[in-house]
């Protein structure tokens, strides 16, 4: 698959359905950073930003959507989308109203995009990153807690994206600025990046083939009892009592896709009714560790959202993704990273009297 470079002239189409659906199917947590804002149309034209493009020829004949996401790769699928079906998109002088309309080559092209939160989120924000690896291809990082991933209703700036965007010249050149998996907002440790788009689709297809290995470390309430190694299959899909988590759900009746998760117990606590559980992930679902977890009854300390009260001094839910595996997405390069215990994490260790626990 081709890299898409800077210049528009130099774009080219990726093979159908290859990398954007595959993308998607890993991604599947970004749906709630593609809602556009309901105040979409404050603030008028005058303080609109408007890019005047040309297709390029390698996109004569592609849907407007696909030539439009490729042209402005900062900005989601779907919300540009919402921008064509909105009249903010023109082919020729004339609004083009369908995504699936078919571009010509040299045909000019319009996008007005109005200062939204969401269009506004997609700019450059420099902020400490904890960066553990980085070349020509790859950025490897070590997230902290409470920093949000992409942008999103509620968290339109302050984003790693924004800080990414910040960081280096090229992540604004890729879709959602090179992030290929996600971890939640309260939840610390390692991720991947890309920085090319070569890179981007090895580190896709290598996700969805479980090819990366992502281990974690959780604490949870109530002591482990039986094998202490547990391998947890059971498929994840939206709550349909309660929109904002999701659940364990029965694939006949909701909608959902296969999860798999392998813990094994690394201790319990002597004198605390809780567990150190090391977790490897299998498939990468929205919550899929905090949802299986909850589901054989031991959520997560201090993860309110599933069940998981406070404890040992912890604000946030007790999850650190420790360990991160892969082959390097270009030179094929065998890498393995590990991030430290954060504080918060190391202290409720400390408390709960599990810190010899922790694996070598």
């Amino acid at each position: 698959m081709e890299s898409i470079a800077p210049l528009a002239s130099t774009l080219a189409p990726a093979p159908e359905a290859a990398f954007d659906a595959v993308f998607d199917a890993v991604f599947d947590a970004a749906s709630a950073a593609d809602s556009v804002a309901d105040d979409a149309q404050e603030d008028g034209a005058a303080l609109a930003e408007e890019r005047q493009l040309a297709v390029p020829a390698a996109w004569h004949g592609q849907r407007l959507d696909r030539a439009l996401a490729a042209l402005a790769p900062e900005f989601s699928r779907s919300y540009l989308s919402q921008l064509i079906h909105e009249g903010a998109v023109t082919l020729a002088g004339c609004p083009a109203l369908k995504p699936a309309r078919r571009v010509k080559a040299g045909e000019p092209l319009t996008l007005t995009l109005r200062p939204t939160p969401q269009a506004q989120a997609f700019t450059a924000q420099a902020m400490p990153l904890a960066v553990l690896h980085e070349d020509e291809h790859l950025l490897v990082l070590n997230k902290p807690a409470g920093l949000v991933v992409h942008p999103a209703p509620g968290h339109w700036s302050g984003t790693l994206l924004n800080g990414l965007l910040a960081h280096g010249p090229a992540f604004a050149r890729l879709p959602r600025a090179g992030i290929v998996h996600r971890l939640d907002k309260d939840t610390s440790g390692l991720m991947a990046v890309a920085k090319t788009r070569p890179a981007m689709d090895a580190l896709v297809a290598a996700i969805a083939t479980r090819q990366v290995s992502r281990e974690y470390l959780a604490l949870a309430h109530r002591p482990w009892q039986g094998a202490a190694q547990r391998v947890v299959e059971a498929p994840i899909g939206r709550d349909p009592r309660h929109r904002q988590r999701m659940a364990v759900v029965d694939l006949a009746r909701h909608a959902g896709k296969p999860a798999l998760t392998t813990f094994t117990l690394l201790g319990n606590a002597p004198h605390e009714p809780g567990c150190l559980v090391h977790a490897r992930l299998g498939t990468g679902r929205t919550h899929q560790i905090r949802v299986h977890m909850a589901h054989i009854g031991h959520p997560l300390v201090a993860d309110a959202l599933y069940g998981g009260a406070p404890a040992a001094g912890m604000a946030r839910q007790a999850l650190h993704a420790r360990r991160l595996a892969l082959a390097h997405p270009v030179t094929g390069e065998p890498l393995a990273f590990e991030a430290p215990l954060p504080a918060d994490m190391a202290a409720a260790l400390a408390a709960w009297g599990l810190a010899q626990c922790l694996p070598g």
